[in-house]
């Protein structure tokens, strides 16, 4: 397995996976496939040259078997903070540490940007495996929000979390 920054080359198999994610855990994320279906390719090929926004992909045999993003705040009074987004591994290729890796992976990027001191993400209440994986690399909750999302006329809760680098 190999894990890198994804480039802009690399924009067609992220939305693929991307979409792969939000077809099969559409309770996991804020956006939907019907709204992200429509993204042009050049808006995740703009994303890959940002210097705010970091995607990391792990590969196995060439193929894109997951993914996550880190974006940096850049308000003036924010700009200690980054947020985790868009965590996703493919269903056959879950608990066999992929997760972790790229986990690892994304809070090492954060810690060689200069003046992050935070990192923070959001994880459905439901998600056993993923905060398991959270709490185990040091995040902590700082609270929960009820209702955070709405999928087919059920709601979610989340708890948001916080690793202080």
């Amino acid at each position: 397995m190999n894990i890198r920054l994804l480039k802009p080359l690399d924009a067609e198999n992220y939305r693929n996976i991307r979409l792969e994610a939000l077809q099969n855990n559409p309770e996991s994320f804020g956006s939907s496939y019907e709204e992200e279906k429509e993204i042009p390719l050049e808006t995740y090929k703009s994303r890959f040259q940002s210097d705010e926004s970091f995607t990391f992909g792990a590969f196995e045999n060439e193929k894109l078997v997951g993914v996550v993003t880190l974006v940096k705040e850049n308000k003036l009074k924010l700009k200690h903070k980054a947020n985790i987004f868009a965590m996703y591994v493919s269903p056959k290729k879950r608990g066999i540490g992929i997760g972790k890796c790229l986990m690892v992976e994304v809070i090492n990027k954060a810690k060689d940007l200069k003046g992050i001191e935070q990192i923070y993400l959001s994880v459905v209440t439901t998600n056993e495996s993923a905060k398991k994986l959270y709490s185990f690399l040091g995040f902590e909750v700082f609270g929960s929000e009820k209702r955070a999302l709405k999928f087919e006329n059920t709601y979610l809760d989340e708890e948001h979390m916080v690793l202080f680098l």
